[in-house]
């Protein structure tokens, strides 16, 4: 029974997964970028330093600075050097990373919808709580 929960979860996890980066790759950015993203943007104009991106990021990684970087190659982010200790690093996403997140939010939305379409309301309130016990 453990077994054939932990092989149900991993399998709509990777479905989901598969899903969503190809629904992203649309946009030109990768999932790992798109949460980078939405971290930046949940900071609502404060700065992140990468320590706190991969803290957030849903699926953690020893890459956070390639995918800042190539961010920044895309000007979806910026990175200065703080004023007050030149050591720290700032990262903060620029107003044509915000626009693209405007652009993929209803369509996410849309997408969301698709992929849990078997669930009603109260079966998906369920299945979060239940998820949310075992981490």
């Amino acid at each position: 029974m453990n077994r054939d929960l932990v092989v149900a979860v991993l399998r709509a996890g990777n479905q989901f997964n598969e899903e969503l980066n190809q629904f992203v790759k649309v946009f030109g950015i990768s999932l790992p970028q798109f949460n980078v993203l939405r971290i930046l943007r949940g900071q609502k104009g404060e700065p992140a330093n990468l320590s706190t991106i991969n803290e957030r990021m849903i699926h953690k990684m020893s890459n956070t600075t390639r995918l800042v970087d190539k961010l920044i190659e895309k000007a979806l982010v910026q990175r200065r050097i703080c004023a007050q200790n030149r050591r720290k690093i700032e990262i903060f996403i620029t107003d044509a990373g915000l626009s693209l997140l405007k652009e993929i939010d209803h369509q996410l939305d849309q997408k969301e919808k698709q992929l849990t379409k078997q669930l009603n309301e109260k079966e998906k309130e369920k299945l979060i709580a239940l998820l949310s016990s075992l981490i």
